[in-house]
C-alpha cells in the first residue's frame, strides 16, 4: 500500500511546510476501553511515521500541535502523562534527531511549563540547533491568539509604532519559518482550534476521520496526494 501511494507522489508538487493538529488520541483509547493516556503513547508512533516520510520526501518543515494553552483544562493526570511522554520522547529520540540531522524547534509559551520539561527541551534544542535536514516545530503551551498578542507586545517593546504585515511577522513565534502549505487535522473534527491563526491565511486544509494513533505513513501520503491535486491561487484567478 505504501509503495503504491508513493508512486503517486509528484516530487515537484510537495509542500515545503506541513502542520498537523494531532487529534483523537483520547477517543481512540476510550473506544477500546483503554486509558486516554494510552492513546497518547500510541500516538508517538504516528509522530515517528510522519517524520520518516518527511525525511524520505525531503519536506523541510513539520509543525506539530502537541499542547495548547486550552489543554490546561484537562485532568491533571493526563497533563502529567503528556509531559512525561514528551520527556521520554526527547530522551529516546535525541540521538536519532542528530543522526537524521533534524532540528528541534519549540513554539509557544513553553518556558512556562514545569522546570523538568523546560530543561529537557532546552537541552535537545541546543544540541540540534545546527541541524537543517528537517525543522521539527513542536507547539507547546501554544495558542494562536496569544501568539499574535505576544508578537504585538514584543514589537512595542522594540520600539515599533506602525505595524505592517511584515513587521508583525518578525515577532511571531514562527519568525523565519515559511507559512504552512498544508494543514492536516485528524479525528474528523473540522476546526482550527486556535492553531497558527496568522500563518494559515492561504494554507490548504485537509481533514480526515482517522484518529491520530492510526495516522501512519499511508495516511500521510494520502494527505499529500490530496494536496497535490489542488490548485493554489492565493486570491488570483
Amino acid at each position: 500500500m505504501y509503495e503504491e501511494l508513493l508512486k503517486q507522489i509528484d516530487a515537484n508538487k510537495l509542500p515545503q511546510h506541513v502542520a498537523i493538529i494531532m487529534d483523537g488520541n483520547g477517543r481512540w483509547a476510550e473506544e477500546r476501553r483503554l486509558p486516554r493516556t494510552f492513546g497518547h503513547r500510541v500516538g508517538v508512533a504516528s509522530v515517528k511515521a510522519v517524520i520518516k516520510v518527511c525525511l524520505e520526501l525531503r519536506i523541510k518543515y513539520l509543525t506539530l500541535y502537541a499542547f495548547s494553552t486550552e489543554n490546561w483544562a484537562r485532568p491533571k493526570n493526563e497533563i502529567d502523562a503528556l509531559f512525561k511522554l514528551l520527556q521520554e520522547f526527547l530522551r529516546k529520540e535525541r540521538k536519532r534527531l542528530q543522526k537524521e540531522e533534524i532540528k528541534l524547534n519549540v513554539i509557544g509559551r513553553w518556558r512556562e511549563l514545569p522546570a523538568k520539561v523546560v530543561k529537557s527541551i532546552t537541552s535537545v534544542v541546543e544540541e540540534t540547533r545546527n541541524n537543517s535536514k528537517l525543522i521539527l516545530n513542536i507547539a507547546l503551551n501554544y495558542g494562536g491568539r496569544q501568539e499574535i498578542i505576544d508578537a504585538i507586545n514584543k514589537g512595542i517593546e522594540n520600539g515599533e509604532k506602525d505595524f505592517s504585515i511584515e513587521t508583525l511577522q518578525k515577532y511571531l513565534y514562527t519568525s523565519g519559518i515559511p507559512e504552512p502549505d498544508l494543514l492536516i487535522r485528524t479525528s474528523g473534527e473540522c476546526r482550527i482550534s486556535n492553531f497558527l491563526l496568522w500563518q494559515i491565511a492561504y494554507t490548504e486544509l485537509y481533514f480526515t476521520k482517522v484518529y491520530w494513533p492510526e495516522f501512519r505513513e499511508e495516511e500521510f501520503l494520502k494527505a499529500l496526494i490530496a494536496y497535490q491535486r489542488r490548485e493554489r491561487r492565493f486570491g488570483k484567478i
